[in-house]
């Protein structure tokens, strides 16, 4: 495992971020859960990513079970807030104070610990004063609850406001955890450009498109059984961009690219967006352990120019990056 500084801070993180959005409490059973978590541990990844609202509060719980025992020191430990939790009431939304506040004591609950190494705004709160948000946030570091504060999928101006107040407050953003990979590149012409000026980094997730740069969506065939393309419940509408003919085919052509760097098309994908020296980390998931060790095989690979420049020639020209494109906050939950 190879291991980056986030953003203009001490605190590094392994290239690979365990990721458990759409798998505990919810896809998987939670045995299975544990047995992921642990072979990520055992491949050598320290950081842990979650939010409040996956499984509305139960994929904390599972990760923190999974987690016990493990030498917190040795351990980076991510959640989120924002979206709505546990009733859903008006207040269980959102990033105001009182929201926030009680979110973290929730969080730390759940996760078994007694601080988290980043709290992250799950989204942008365009309903609060952002001065009432990074108060806020200064105070949960102030308190030890939170050691780090990061933000995701917030635009460049966003960011650069929320880097001033946090600068007059005391303390620093130092992450950005955006969608980002070869067929969604929206964080390049701005967030980037912005995040390197302020000193964030990008911990991205989706770096293989909700699974289409695995390969296993095969043009002019069903979906394979049991994949998120097939499951409602499981996904199936953030993947649903990407399942066209085209991009079907062009990943297909992504193959001879992988196999001269002796990489699986997933690999290849997760290396792709570690070559962006903006990025810190890739965000992964499992629904089994097996998974877990082909991805993290990623960490390190070093892609050549001619290697970049081959696959920008297959997806370069589908790749959308077009922030008119994003997506609805509800369908960007992730």
């Amino acid at each position: 495992m190879e291991f980056r500084y986030l953003g203009n801070s001490g605190l590094k993180i392994s290239e690979i971020t365990y990721g458990n959005w759409l798998t505990h409490g919810s896809q998987i059973e939670n045995d299975v859960a544990t047995e992921c978590v642990h072979a990520a541990l055992d491949a050598g990844v320290t950081t842990f990513d979650t939010a409040d609202v996956y499984a509305n509060t139960v994929a904390e719980q599972v990760l923190g079970d999974a987690l016990r025992g493990q030498r917190r020191e040795s351990l980076e430990i991510f959640t989120k807030v924002y979206f709505p939790t546990g009733p859903k009431g008006p207040n269980d939304t959102g990033l105001s104070r009182k929201h926030i506040m009680e979110s973290i004591n929730g969080s730390l609950e759940r996760l078994n610990t007694d601080y988290v190494d980043l709290y992250q705004a799950h989204r942008f709160d365009h309903e609060t004063p952002l001065e009432e948000t990074m108060q806020a946030f200064a105070d949960v570091v102030r308190s030890g609850k939170a050691l780090y504060i990061g933000v995701s999928e917030w635009t460049a101006d966003q960011l650069r406001a929320g880097h001033a107040l946090a600068k007059d407050l005391g303390f620093q953003l130092i992450s950005n955890q955006p969608q980002y990979n070869m067929l969604w590149r929206v964080i390049e012409p701005e967030v980037v450009p912005a995040s390197e000026e302020l000193g964030i980094s990008q911990i991205v997730w989706s770096p293989i498109a909700q699974g289409v740069l695995t390969g296993k969506y095969l043009p002019g065939e069903p979906f394979p059984e049991g994949s998120r393309a097939s499951d409602a419940d499981g996904g199936a509408r953030f993947i649903e961009r990407y399942l066209n003919e085209e991009i079907l085919e062009a990943v297909q052509k992504l193959k001879p690219i992988a196999e001269d760097h002796d990489l699986t098309l997933a690999q290849l994908a997760i290396a792709w967006v570690l070559q962006n020296p903006n990025v810190a980390s890739a965000l992964v998931g499992a629904s089994r352990p097996g998974q877990i060790a082909s991805n993290v095989a990623a960490a390190g690979v070093s892609l050549d120019s001619a290697a970049m420049e081959s696959i920008d020639a297959v997806v370069g020209h589908l790749a959308q990056d077009d922030p008119a494109l994003t997506k609805s906050p509800e369908e960007r939950l992730t």
